[in-house]
């Protein structure tokens, strides 16, 4: 399957809407919140036209219960947790694009990073067009190996995620730099 990058494409957000809203219903008993990731909730960033929505639930004790009635759906291919880190990835494709969804409890330390190299991702528009241009160049580089691709943005993103971090850390160090509302002052 080729590896492809398209524009950013402002339908993405709304997609992640109706997404969200049908999963929520879906897995009512257990759903605590549903969050758009990767590229494609970075506003102007091109991506693969593919939305990653991270699903929390409840507890860990919901997961197997969720996943039993993701995988009876039949609306989405089941993946197990091909990372090892507590999250369940499926797959479904739509008219125009795919979705990959991950199921999660509540502190999973892994959907907290990718939240963390989102939101930093949008608050600093020159690290996502670095990331835009790496995305880019691997993706005419790995003659369609996705482990290639994948791998090619790991060193980016853990750079991005301890930037991230340290930007937190700045702002807990220096209290009069934010504002009374949370955010930054100024901004």
């Amino acid at each position: 399957m080729p590896i492809t990058i398209v524009p950013y494409d402002p339908d993405w957000p709304l997609r992640f809407v109706t997404e969200a809203s049908v999963l929520e219903r879906q897995l009512a008993p257990w759903f605590a919140a549903a969050h758009h990731i990767g590229s494609t909730a970075v506003p102007g960033l091109a991506a693969k036209p593919k939305l990653d929505i991270d699903i929390v639930l409840v507890s860990e004790a919901a997961l197997p219960l969720a996943i039993a009635v993701m995988q009876q759906s039949g609306t989405y291919r089941f993946h197990g947790s091909p990372y090892q880190d507590g999250r369940w990835s499926f797959t479904a494709s739509r008219e125009g694009y795919g979705l990959r969804l991950s199921l999660c409890g509540p502190d999973n330390p892994d959907h907290a990073r990718r939240i963390l190299f989102r939101d930093y991702l949008r608050a600093q528009p020159g690290v996502a067009s670095a990331y835009e241009q790496l995305k880019r160049r691997l993706a005419a580089e790995a003659a369609d190996d996705w482990d290639v691709y994948t791998g090619g943005k790991t060193q980016f993103i853990e750079d991005a995620i301890r930037s991230a971090i340290a930007s937190q850390e700045t702002l807990e160090v220096n209290p009069e730099t934010r504002a009374p509302d949370g955010g930054n002052a100024g901004a």
